[in-house]
């Protein structure tokens, strides 16, 4: 009985430490960044999706075999595809960002963008719906501001715009 146990719990172990890699691909989670750049007032938008989640988006769309770490053109594509997945009006006027640029860093693709100069307390509604046309249980964080003034906004598939004031 005590050499089952042990079996049992032997095996529960390295099912769980086999599972672990594959869970770890799919965070279901992207975390993105609005705030006042304080030397130039610009307003910059960052997003920070893991590599695997963002293949995986591109691979839905129908792309081929994405590239995310390799490929330019596939982290372009993602910066497309999160152009239309994210919205935000200004001061009741809904904005088009301008591609900054992306990076990758750890497992984690980073896609920047900017909008002209606007001041806190400016008026702004977000709606972060990156990923969830992949994933039901997709979870988006938009962090407001920057340093101690941090609001995070949290998005799932289907939810309404949120009304914000812009912080520095």
């Amino acid at each position: 009985m005590i050499a089952r146990r042990a079996v049992l719990a032997g095996a529960a172990a390295l099912a769980a430490v086999l599972a672990a890699p594959a869970l770890a691909h799919q965070q279901k989670r992207a975390i993105s960044t609005v705030a006042i750049n304080p030397r130039s007032g610009a307003i910059e938008i960052m997003h920070q999706v893991p590599v695997h989640d963002a293949e995986h988006a591109l691979r839905v769309q129908g792309a081929q075999s994405p590239d995310i770490i390799g490929s330019a053109e596939s982290r372009e594509a993602f910066a497309r595809y999160v152009a239309q997945r994210f919205v935000l009006a200004v001061d009741g006027v809904v904005a088009v960002p301008a591609y900054v640029g992306s990076e990758i860093t750890g497992g984690s693709l980073w896609v920047y963008q900017e909008l002209p100069a606007a001041r806190a307390g400016t008026p702004i509604r977000i709606n972060s719906q990156i990923l969830t046309d992949v994933w039901a249980l997709q979870e988006n964080r938009v962090n407001i501001g920057s340093g101690a003034g941090v609001t995070t906004l949290i998005f799932t598939a289907g939810d309404a715009a949120q009304d914000m004031l812009l912080a520095s």
